[in-house]
């Protein structure tokens, strides 16, 4: 049975969730359409996710919607995605704001045509004071590059004796990411089956819990999401500590309550 909004506790909701949006292509190419028709029907699922996850009070959801090596694929494919792009964006100002989801967005966004970075800057500032769900594009981003920027930046820092090297530790590095405003990700999901995380937050999905699923991005819909959260929430977080003293830390929370 398909678990509803009921089955979730919100004493446990998540409080960054992380999505690798894959699928979209051979979802199209199954129904013998072309790739481009998948990334329009994807649009239809991150709509719903969005509304959903703004809805049941998720805090944080970053989106995996262009990678640096996206750029490598058909240079048709990619054009039409940066055109749904721009249109997407100017379409759904209203709907987030209606919500009062905050848009953000990571990656190297200069490698963005120009239109897209100026489509992408309105819809910042005009959702800038919502006060929600900050939903987070990840547009033309990957861990890699987002990771040598980040050690170019302290070693210029170090170098110009504005740091010592005494000073570089996990914090440092995490102000130095893309991300430093937001927390990291509790759970990562996932869609059309394949197992691995792609040059995705590397860093930042250190102890996130990883949630794989066959079902294609445009068939991914709220009754899924649904699943996968409750899944995170029956599962045990220990962080390398041991089961036993996750359960006398829960005991000493309640007996202190």
């Amino acid at each position: 049975m398909t678990p509803t909004t009921d089955a979730i506790d919100y004493a446990k909701l998540p409080k960054h969730i992380a999505i690798i949006m894959d699928g979209n292509g051979r979802w199209a190419k199954e129904r013998n359409k072309d790739r481009v028709y998948g990334h329009h029907e994807g649009v239809l699922s991150v709509r719903e996710i969005v509304n959903v996850s703004a809805q049941i009070g998720i805090q944080y959801l970053t989106l995996y919607a262009f990678s640096t090596e996206n750029w490598n694929r058909p240079k048709e494919e990619v054009a039409a995605l940066m055109e749904l792009l721009v249109n997407t964006i100017r379409k759904e100002v209203s709907d987030l704001n209606k919500n009062n989801v905050r848009l953000c967005v990571i990656g190297d966004l200069e490698s963005l045509p120009l239109k897209c970075q100026v489509e992408m800057q309105e819809a910042i500032d005009l959702t800038a004071t919502n006060t929600g769900l900050t939903l987070i594009l990840a547009l033309s981003y990957s861990a890699k590059w987002e990771l040598v920027e980040a050690i170019k930046n302290i070693a210029t820092a170090v170098k110009n004796n504005q740091l010592s090297v005494t000073e570089i530790n996990e914090e440092l590095i995490s102000a130095h990411l893309s991300t430093a405003s937001f927390p990291d990700p509790e759970l990562m999901i996932r869609t059309s089956g394949e197992h691995r995380i792609s040059n995705f937050l590397l860093y930042q999905l250190a102890y996130a819990e990883l949630y794989f699923t066959s079902t294609h991005w445009p068939d991914f819909r709220k009754e899924q999401y649904i699943q996968a959260i409750c899944d995170y929430q029956n599962r045990e977080r220990r962080f390398g500590k041991t089961s036993e003293q996750i359960q006398t830390n829960l005991t000493n929370v309640d007996e202190s309550n």
